[in-house]
């Protein structure tokens, strides 16, 4: 097993015990959830990376590394949700565009074409990690809906792109 996928591996053990954390709720437990969260965040960063350099990209990664990154996300969002930091309708929407891509990266692949990750993706993936990083501060409610305005937007821009840039794999599978 490669260095990459044993990153990998780490961060989707570590989706379960953030959400452990996060529902025992014991004194400082949001701000372990938060140490957690972000090395599970660096973890995507640096098995990528890893991964690149080495030449070890291999068919394990490519699957496991965006699932465990949504879930990684969802579950934060979720729990801010629950918590009456985040509207659901905001959660729907990133849950909409994740769905929407991955569908147009299924029809791409099917006419044997790839659509790598855009530089508004990245961005988006970024701002919300980061927003997700604030919500477990002691903040203000103007800044949750800062946070949410800052991932629905950046979501949406990006998922629009996607779909604008490759508008013609809707096409070829009329």
């Amino acid at each position: 097993m490669t260095t990459a996928n044993k990153l990998t591996l780490l961060r989707v053990f570590l989706i379960p015990v953030f959400m452990i954390v996060l529902y025992l709720g014991f004194p400082g437990s949001n701000y372990v959830a938060l140490a957690i969260f972000v090395i599970a965040s660096l973890t995507d960063f640096v098995d990528g990376y890893i991964a690149r350099s080495r030449n070890e990209v291999t068919d394990f990664g490519k699957f496991m590394d965006p699932l465990a990154d949504k879930v990684l996300v969802f579950a934060a969002l979720l729990w801010f949700t629950q918590r009456g930091m985040m509207p659901a309708w905001a959660v729907l929407i990133v849950l909409a565009r994740e769905l929407a891509v991955t569908g147009l990266r299924l029809l791409a692949a099917g006419g044997g074409r790839v659509i790598a990750a855009g530089w508004s993706g990245k961005v988006k993936t970024a701002s919300t990690m980061v927003c997700i990083i604030i919500m477990f501060f002691p903040v203000p409610p103007l800044v949750w809906g800062i946070c949410t305005g800052v991932i629905v937007a950046t979501t949406v821009y990006s998922g629009v792109e996607y779909f604008f840039k490759n508008r013609d794999v809707l096409r070829f599978n009329k």
